[in-house]
């Protein structure tokens, strides 16, 4: 397995009101195909070190590489193209479009790459429907679903443009323990087949059966 994702001297600071240095010279290497939890308690600064990775805060001092890539120092709109092609990423809460099917919203960013045809994309996000047990509902509006499926197909978006790498966000923050082992496992299958998966967790139960665990404490690695 090869390295996908690397950080040198990571650094990040708030200067709202007075400056706060909340990513400390975080060092870090996660190979391709490894299903990773940073874990640590509500403010160590485990989400904001995962928005610097996923390229949506490029804020920071240090420098980041993705699948061979220096992504520091790369505009907005070159920042975007690289993340839609490259990073899936789930939030806690699913950001579903709820008077859009789930079909539909599984296209959106796929449609908005522009590498296939409508017909092939929709092929695609049906393929990815089936992969989160979620096809027979392809054609549901996303607002009538329940709050796991809802989550299932923000996963099968996350998954439409074959990225690299997987972020999430308390995926499972929402979720019952049933929904959370269908995601946990859909995770697990998705690192066997080559995906990387990063995911920042309070769920001690989660973190421990994933590959590795990275702990944090106010804003280091420990």
């Amino acid at each position: 397995m090869g390295e996908i994702l690397k950080t040198i001297q990571l650094n990040k600071y708030f200067r709202e009101i007075e400056e706060f240095h909340v990513i400390k010279n975080i060092n870090m290497s996660i190979n391709s195909g490894e299903f990773v939890c940073i874990t640590g308690k509500s403010g160590c600064g485990k989400s904001t070190l995962l928005y610097l990775l996923s390229t949506m805060d490029n804020d920071y001092e240090g420098e980041v590489f993705i699948n061979n890539t220096k992504v520091t120092g790369l505009t907005q709109n070159e920042l975007a193209a690289f993340r839609n092609e490259n990073i899936g990423f789930i939030f806690q809460f699913h950001f579903l479009l709820p008077e859009f099917t789930a079909l539909q919203n599984v296209m959106m960013p796929a449609l908005k790459l522009g590498k296939y045809s409508k017909e092939e994309i929709e092929e695609r996000a049906l393929a990815k429907l089936a992969q989160v047990q979620m096809k027979d509902y392809a054609h549901k509006l996303s607002g009538k679903l329940s709050g796991g499926q809802q989550q299932r197909v923000a996963v099968a978006r996350a998954l439409i443009n074959e990225p690299k790498v997987i972020m999430a966000d308390e995926p499972t923050g929402n979720l019952d323990s049933v929904n959370t082992g269908i995601v946990f496992d859909i995770f697990k299958d998705l690192a066997a087949k080559g995906n990387t998966i990063i995911a920042v967790t309070h769920d001690t139960d989660f973190a421990e059966k994933s590959d590795r665990i990275i702990e944090m404490k106010d804003g280091e690695i420990i």
